[in-house]
């Protein structure tokens, strides 16, 4: 090999006098090196900075005082900003991250951070359901959930409160919420002749891979909560229809979007919104009951899926913003979605762990690169529409403040703590293996 393509190693040893074998190589991402207790540090600074930038109170519009008691909440009332917004599908991942992260690592500040917003954002929403009786035309800062107008609105934030419900959550103020936000997933929003959950942006009946989890995460824990198989069943036939339409068999990936009489069709395999999608197939196998006729179908998208994916990781752990375009840049938040997913589907026992053990946690550690001393999430990508031109996806922004990296770097770090515990590895001949 040339020494422009490896690392080129001189100085007074030779192949007979040293073990050139095990030169230490000059790594970009951390490598071999991941304990239980790094990726507890990581998760710590990222929940410090998150619970002092996320204030869980409401505040008068015009003097900015805190309200101290919710009944006073009227048309002037706003939550009091912050870096990010508790009413967002990125605080979804968000919540459920941080009761991930309580349950891998028995630290209870996490899910406390989760417990107490949810909690906030009931008695606020239940406080307006009053008001409102009295001022039918008031705004509200919890418009989206009383009257929510797209899934976004609607699937993240419902999943994560009912897995907040079974964490200890007050069910009397949440339970309405999360019934109110399947009303609208089931009942109202758009939907292809055929059942399935569109959109009418950007163009008539457009499928998007997002909406995977923007849906079916809520649905089938609505089967968790009430134990209708209903819910499994409608899962289960959503992920069926866009999958027949999205995925790409060559290429083990999703397309970003689909239109429907769009002919030819361009595809873009856009990395966070794979993300979306191979997160809620683990959703899904978490939550279908082992009997389930549709698990089969799940468990062989997501091997598929996962094989797409390991072979477009890069050589610093990182994936691309364009999955299968190499000059494109290097993600943190659809890296970190994949770290978490793999992992999960390693210690689940869905996936192999001697053959995707290593890609998870290469994965976690590029994404521990991006992760200041602050705690904020560097290089994600921020919110992102669909296009059908490579610029498009090419020359979108990142920012410390697109939400969209908090959720996923949290779910990453719990699910690779338990990775550690449940399948640790040993350098092999310089190379990291996991034996069991």
């Amino acid at each position: 090999m040339a020494a422009t393509q490896a690392q080129y190693v001189s100085g007074k040893g030779n192949d007979v006098t040293s073990p050139l074998h095990l030169t230490k190589p000059d790594y970009v991402t951390p490598y071999g090196e991941t304990t239980t207790a790094s990726v507890k540090v990581v998760l710590d600074r990222v929940h410090h900075y998150l619970d002092s930038v996320t204030p869980a109170h409401l505040i008068d519009k015009t003097s900015k005082t805190v309200l101290s008691d919710l009944s006073a909440a009227n048309a002037n009332s706003i939550f009091q900003p912050g870096d990010f917004r508790l009413l967002s599908y990125e605080w979804g991942v968000t919540y459920t991250g941080m009761l991930e992260a309580a349950a891998a690592t028995g630290d209870n500040k996490y899910s406390q951070y989760t417990l107490s917003r949810i909690n906030f954002i009931g008695n606020v929403v239940n406080q307006y359901q009053t008001y409102l009786q009295q001022n039918k035309e008031a705004s509200t800062p919890v418009r989206s959930v009383l009257q929510p107008h797209a899934l976004d609105d609607a699937g993240s934030l419902a999943a994560s409160m009912i897995k907040a419900l079974r964490a200890g959550a007050n069910a009397a103020h949440v339970r309405p919420m999360v019934d109110n936000f399947l009303n609208y997933i089931l009942n109202k929003e758009f939907r292809l002749k055929d059942g399935t959950l569109a959109r009418n942006r950007p163009q008539p009946n457009t499928l998007w891979l997002d909406d995977l989890y923007m849906s079916l995460p809520a649905i089938v824990q609505m089967g968790v909560l009430t134990g209708s198989s209903k819910y499994y069943d409608e899962a289960v036939k959503q992920y069926r229809l866009f999958a027949g339409r999205m995925f790409n068999k060559e290429k083990g990936l999703y397309m970003h979007g689909w239109v429907q009489d769009m002919n030819p069709h361009p595809q873009f395999h856009w990395a966070r919104a794979n993300g979306w999608a191979i997160l809620t197939k683990i959703e899904l196998l978490d939550a279908l009951p082992a009997s389930h006729p549709g698990r089969g179908f799940i468990l062989e998208q997501l091997k598929q899926h996962a094989a797409g994916l390991a072979a477009r990781q890069d050589k610093t752990g990182f994936w691309h913003q364009l999955l299968d375009r190499n000059d494109s840049y290097l993600e943190t938040s659809a890296t970190a979605i994949y770290a978490y997913c793999i992992a999960r589907a390693v210690n689940k026992g869905w996936l192999n762990a001697k053959a995707y053990g290593p890609m998870a946690l290469l994965a976690w550690n590029a994404v521990t690169t991006q992760v200041t001393d602050k705690g904020q999430v560097q290089n994600t990508c921020v919110g992102t529409g669909m296009g059908f031109d490579p610029a498009f996806y090419y020359y979108r922004p990142v920012s410390n403040f697109a939400a969209h990296g908090y959720g996923p770097v949290l779910l990453a770090g719990a699910e690779m703590y338990r990775l550690l515990q449940q399948h640790p590895f040993e350098i092999n001949d310089s190379a990291v293996q996991m034996t069991r």
